[in-house]
Parts: C-alpha cells; structure tokens; sequence
C-alpha cells in the first residue's frame, strides 16, 4: 500500500476570500463576488444580488461525522486545508495523495452563478479572473501538486470556445461542463449548439468533466424522502448523464473528444453497457442510430473516463471495463471523501490486482488523459513517502464550533439549501 502513487481528479476548493484581488481587472472590481459575515456566524458569498452559503456537508474533512449537516458554516469552522494552498497540499502529503484535481464551490460545478450575472460582459470578466486565480495561484502555488480545471462561461459557445483555448495557453486541460444543460435552461447535449466548444476542446486536447450535480438537480424520490435517499441516488445523475452521451451525436461527430464522468462511480458500468447493446441490437433499425459497425458500448469504454472514490463492485468487475479509462478520486474535502484514510479505504478493492492495473487506475490514466505530470520521481510520490515528510500533520478529527448545529433531514429540504445562490 505504501508503494502506490495516488493522483485524485477529483476534490473540491473552497475558494478563499481574497481571491479576486489580483485577477479582476479595476473595470469590475465593485461587482467582485465578496465574503460577507452574516449575524448567525456563518460566512457567505455575495454577487450580483445573491447570496451563496458554505454549505457544511461540502467541507467537512476533519470533523466527526456526528457533524456532518447542511448548515451554513464559516471560514473558521473550516479545516484550512478547504481554502488554504500550503494547507491542502499538506493534507494532501498525509493522506498519500500526490496529485488533485480541484472543482469549484461557491460559483457551482460548471460555473451556473456566473451564467446568471445580469449583466454578462461582467460575468465573463468575473469568470476569467477565477480561472486565472486557479492556475495561477492555486495550482501554480504548488507547481506538479495540481491539474488545472477552468470553468467555462456556459451562456455562449463561442465564447466557451474561446476560454478552453485562452485556459489551454496557460496549461490548463481540463474543463468542467454539466452532466445535464436542459436543466439549466440550455440546448441539450443532443443540440449542436456545442460544437464551437466540443471543437475547441479536440483542438486544445482538453478533457470535458461531467460532476454529478452539475445540473444544479439531483435526483430524488419523493418531497419527505430522508436525505440518505438523496445521497444514495447521487450517482443516477451521471447515469443518465452517460445515456445522453451515448445516443448523442456528440462521441461520433467528435471521434477525438475525451469526457469524465467525474464522481459518478464505475459500479454501474457493465450493466449499463449491457443495456446499451441490447438497445441498440434490438431498436437501431427504427430510432436510426448508427455506430456504423461497433456496439455502443466499445466507443463509450473507449472515450469516456470513469472515475470513482470507493467501488468494490467496480474493481471486482474490471474485466467488464476499459482499465485505460478508470481514474482513481479523494473526493477531499466533501462528505463522501475517504481522507486522510484514502490508501487504507482503497487498497482492499484493489490488491488482488496486478501492479500494471493498480498503477493504471491510481495515476498512470490519470497523467494521460488531464496531461499531468508527476512532480519527480516515483520514489518521491508514493503513499509513503509523501506521508513520511507529513508525520506532524494533524488528522484527528476536531469538532468544529459550539454553533448550533441544524440538522436537515429531508431531501427536499437539501436541494432548497443547495440552490439557494439562485435567489
């Protein structure tokens, strides 16, 4: 377990305050988003009219799990890892992790908050100055500890298309996208209305993340359903999200187009490509899909990354998989996330497997599809070597605040906080 070298692609930043200070131009500068102190405690993000919460199951790495809830939270009650660069890499060194790919907090997964500014030539301004603040200052604090992941301004392909190429000159390859954009009153993945950003994204070699929640909706059962229903259907998001791909023109008329399916789980793989083929055997003469020769199946195993956090059902069904396009993720520091016990959480799933598998999966996938390198040699990456040089790192689990701590049982309840930045 020692000897692995672990490449997270993906884990969560919760963005400091000071983030714009640098990277705004003055034109825009009284419409920067700003951290504002509200009388329960709690620190949230203002912009444009709305006001964004830290929502507390988003950062709860280090805390004990009796604490876990969806009450807004302040910086404080934060372990500094969350927002700070030194302190992330830190904790990144004592949970084994050598590499991580960082998806954003407040702005939302693929950038929605800056779709909705009112007036959009700000927006762009305000979401190209988050782009650079994150290659330049989050990544470039640690040169080799990050993968760069840009957000694209999703009102305008073109403009989309611009910034993947803009992003892609600073080193950045990774881009993050909806798993749904109808939900987010867009033209579907079916519309050909991305081009001008599928394009962009072959030309850059740039990867097209998928997050589960991306859409701003979630997948839930009924309005008094417990929260662990919610929670349990996280993944059903990038299923269908998956289905859309496949009977999408988007993998065909893009044959060199990579996307992830970023937090989704593999668990769910080979039923899924089970259930494509015998669609697509049985129905392909009258729905007019044509794969022209290959099952559906071959190219989503062959295009599509899968990533997962913890799936014992999916490793122990590899040989039903593509193992080139399985990466491995921290999920740090959300809710789900293993830290600091990631390589104790993963090596049970994975020893039975061959060292050239293991390395494929942890990091080797990793490095080739988001175009990372390593930060020096292998012997300076692995889980034990990155743990030996953060032996002082406090892991423990500390309560946060003595705050009271509202506790929020319905699914309904947590998709209402969740959106709250819409209003």
């Amino acid at each position: 377990m020692d000897d692995l070298v672990l490449v997270s692609v993906d884990d969560h930043v919760v963005e400091p305050p000071d983030m714009f200070e640098r990277h705004l131009p003055a034109k825009w500068r009284d419409v920067a988003p700003r951290v504002e102190r509200k009388p329960d405690g709690s620190d949230v993000w203002v912009y444009d009219g709305n006001t964004i919460p830290n929502i507390g199951l988003n950062a709860v790495a280090g805390r004990p799990p009796e604490e876990y809830g969806m009450e807004p939270t302040s910086f404080a009650e934060l372990r500094p890892g969350c927002y700070d660069v030194a302190q992330r890499v830190r904790d990144m060194d004592a949970n084994g992790v050598v590499g991580s790919m960082c998806f954003p907090s407040f702005p939302n997964l693929c950038g929605q908050l800056f779709s909705r500014s009112t007036d959009l030539d700000a927006g762009l301004a305000v979401l190209q100055a988050y782009n650079d603040w994150h290659i330049d200052d989050w990544c470039g604090a640690a040169p080799g500890r990050f993968i760069p992941l840009m957000l694209p301004p999703i009102w305008d392909p073109e403009l989309m298309a611009a910034e993947v190429r803009r992003c892609a000159a600073k080193g950045c390859h990774a881009v993050s996208f909806s798993e749904n954009p109808s939900k987010l009153k867009l033209p579907s993945l079916h519309d050909a209305h991305w081009d001008p950003f599928w394009q962009a994204c072959v030309d850059e070699g740039t990867i097209v993340c998928l997050h589960i929640g991306s859409s701003s909706k979630l997948v839930i059962t009924a309005p008094d359903a417990p929260v662990d229903v919610l929670i349990t259907l996280q993944p059903v998001n990038i299923v269908q999200a998956a289905a859309d791909l496949v009977w999408s023109p988007v993998l065909r008329r893009f044959p060199d187009l990579r996307i992830a399916l970023s937090e989704g789980g593999i668990g769910w793989v080979p039923y899924f490509c089970d259930r494509i083929d015998w669609i697509y055997t049985r129905h392909h003469p009258w729905t007019g899909q044509d794969y022209g020769g290959r099952l559906p199946s071959e190219v989503f195993l062959e295009r599509v990354v899968l990533c997962f956090i913890d799936d014992p059902a999916g490793t122990a069904n590899l040989d039903r998989m593509n193992v080139d396009t399985v990466c491995w993720e921290a999920d740090y520091p959300h809710s789900d996330s293993t830290w600091p016990i990631s390589p104790e959480t993963l090596w049970p799933s994975i020893d039975g497997l061959t060292d050239d598998v293991i390395d494929r999966i942890t990091h080797g996938n990793a490095l080739r599809h988001y175009r990372y390198e390593l930060p020096g040699p292998r012997e300076e990456c692995t889980v034990g070597a990155l743990r030996a040089r953060a032996a002082d790192v406090d892991v423990a689990p500390r309560a946060a605040s003595s705050r009271r701590v509202e506790r929020h049982t319905g699914a309904m309840e947590l998709i209402h906080i969740g959106e709250a930045g819409k209003r």
